[in-house]
């Protein structure tokens, strides 16, 4: 007999919760307890544990995103489709639950021991939601879309279909991973592998920055720099395709102070100016590229996008890690260094049973479009 329980705090996790949680830093209380200092104004987190008996075995977070206080979703793409977006997440989609981490790409929503089935799992999350709607309904805040968000192929072919016969699948931007050879015990072993062109792409970046210099920034740095920090953050932010959440000011020194050693942040500068920055968790065998920023006046010209990838692929070999996970957006650049896409999936649901049999219309033409070239760096 399974049953789960809601909590609105971090202080209020069981005690075993970081056991459950153990292979993914995201679940873990040191992260979530960021979260819930430092996560975005618009966005109020609850916490799922499941029980067998009085014996966790299943951990999950959800998110409550209230969108009718971004001024901005993004401005890459065609004014009237801006416009239209901007009025329909306002005013008929404008609260979203969501069963995952809308912070990050990939799985970081869940995970259970082998005591609970993936598949009953999910079920009982389906129950957990109700739970969360009338909590956040007696505040007024009445969930009108929920999202599963983030599972392999393989993860929500598991989804009971009959229980979640009214949710739509979907399917977004992939997620772009770097996969670290076995073969590879240096920077330069990977240049080694690439064909001619990408190797003269490597050294021509590295040209265009000779006089910017790169290091990695400690929590007092990070203080000190916060103002810019900041500014460089939203310069990439406003330009990104589609956004439902700004960062807070005091985010990554609350990072840094909170997950210490796990978490680096890496500052770029033309002589004594921050012109960008980029960040990196350690999540057990994998690096996890979290946010980055940089000065619009500087990016092209000193190619900073790119010589961040190469310096992020840099560390984690010679850190021995298995996988980069480069996340969403900019994936043609990301494939020219190596990186492969990866199909994530979700589901979805309308609170609105006439809107909610449009649902799939209504994200084909607000899913933003990225039309990329697959990019082969290596040699065959």
């Amino acid at each position: 007999m399974y049953t789960f329980k809601i909590y609105s705090f971090v202080s209020q996790l069981p005690d075993k919760w970081d056991c459950v949680a153990a292979e993914n830093i995201f679940l873990t209380q040191s992260y979530l307890t960021v979260l819930e200092t430092s996560g975005p104004v618009n966005m109020t987190f609850h916490f799922i544990g499941i029980f067998k008996q009085d014996q966790l075995v299943g951990v999950a977070v959800s998110q409550f995103l209230d969108l009718s206080s971004i001024t901005s979703f993004g401005e890459r793409d065609h004014r009237v489709k801006t416009l239209i977006r901007s009025y329909a997440f306002k005013n008929i989609s404008s609260k979203v639950l969501v069963i995952g981490n809308n912070m990050l790409t990939g799985q970081n929503g869940y995970s259970f021991t082998d005591e609970l089935d993936e598949s009953q799992g999910f079920t009982i999350l389906k129950d957990a939601v109700n739970s969360i709607r009338s909590i956040l309904s007696k505040k007024g805040l009445k969930p009108q879309l929920i999202i599963f968000k983030d599972y392999s192929k393989v993860a929500v072919s598991l989804f009971d279909k009959t229980i979640f016969k009214s949710y739509f699948t979907f399917t977004t931007q992939p997620n772009m991973v770097f996969t670290i050879s076995e073969n590879w015990n240096s920077f330069d072993d990977y240049l080694s592998c690439l064909s001619k062109k990408y190797r003269d792409q490597y050294k021509r970046s590295r040209k265009k920055a000779e006089d910017v210099s790169k290091r990695k920034l400690s929590l007092s740095e990070i203080e000190d720099y916060s103002p810019r920090i900041h500014e460089l953050y939203m310069n990439v932010a406003k330009n990104a395709p589609f956004n439902t959440f700004y960062l807070s000011e005091n985010h990554f020194e609350t990072f840094k102070r909170t997950l210490k050693d796990n978490f680096l942040f890496y500052g770029y500068f033309l002589e004594d100016k921050l012109i960008g920055f980029n960040t990196l968790i350690k999540n057990g065998s994998d690096i996890d590229t979290y946010f980055l920023g940089y000065d619009q006046d500087f990016q092209k010209e000193k190619m900073l996008y790119l010589n961040m990838l190469y310096d992020m692929i840099a560390y984690s070999i010679n850190k021995k890690y298995r996988r980069i996970i480069f996340a969403r957006t900019a994936l043609e650049i990301k494939s020219s260094v190596g990186a492969v896409a990866v199909e994530t999936y979700g589901m979805m649901k309308h609170s609105n049973p006439l809107l909610n049999v449009f649902i799939g219309r209504f994200f084909r033409y607000f899913e933003p479009k990225s039309n990329w070239q697959v990019r082969k760096p290596f040699k065959e």
